[in-house]
């Protein structure tokens, strides 16, 4: 199966690599993702309760830290134009990105 490849103004190749995943256990809720997307591909949600997340460290016992509840997660996965300016400016390095096959 081939994959979905783009040209430059210039007409070079390319081939794009489309955000898979985010992994909300690193993201820290800084929405800078969310910021440089022009695609509507993000949305800041409130972060789920879980054992998994549990801060050990937490005074208040919530399970997360007092810095934020809050965490970014995929809204529109299928708009992703491949640009990876979001794995860019994350910080915590959350998002995978791969490439797609041409459907067909």
């Amino acid at each position: 199966m081939s994959e979905i490849t783009g040209l430059t103004r210039g007409g070079e190749a390319y081939v794009p690599k489309f955000v898979l995943e985010l992994d909300q256990t690193n993201c820290i809720g800084c929405g800078r993702c969310y910021k440089v997307c022009s695609r509507d591909v993000f949305e800041l949600i409130e972060r789920e309760e879980s054992d998994e997340d549990f801060d050990e460290d937490d005074d208040d016992d919530d399970g997360f830290s007092d810095d934020t509840s809050m965490v970014m997660s995929l809204k529109n996965a299928l708009d992703c134009i491949g640009c990876e300016a979001c794995s860019r400016v994350c910080p915590k390095d959350c998002m995978t990105h791969g490439t797609a096959p041409v459907a067909g």
